[in-house]
């Protein structure tokens, strides 16, 4: 009989031992997980103001305004264009090809 609650009262233990192990990992598990959802937070955060960034630097006012004074580019006119016309192609004798 002894030996019976002996026996019981260590599987008892163990049981309370794995009992607070287990809590102990849930509870470490469960800060990672918040710790985690605080970083994908901040990254998505992140995304968008990047986002927002580079439409902000994407735009075709600032690219104009870069252009015309980092640069000194100014607007093609008519005047200022020049038109290539390409040559006839000549044919070779010998194999009817240019």
């Amino acid at each position: 009989m002894i030996r019976a609650v002996l026996f019981l009262a260590l599987l008892l233990m163990a049981s309370a031992i794995s009992l607070v192990t287990v809590r102990f990992q849930a509870r470490e598990l469960f800060v990672a997980s918040e710790r985690l959802k605080s970083q994908a937070h901040e990254l998505d955060t992140e995304w968008r103001r990047l986002q927002l960034e580079r439409a902000e630097l994407a735009r075709n006012a600032r690219i104009d305004s870069l252009a015309r004074t980092e640069l000194h580019l100014i607007p093609v006119t008519p005047d200022r264009t020049i038109y290539l016309q390409e040559a006839p192609a000549e044919t070779s004798a010998a194999g009817g090809r240019p």
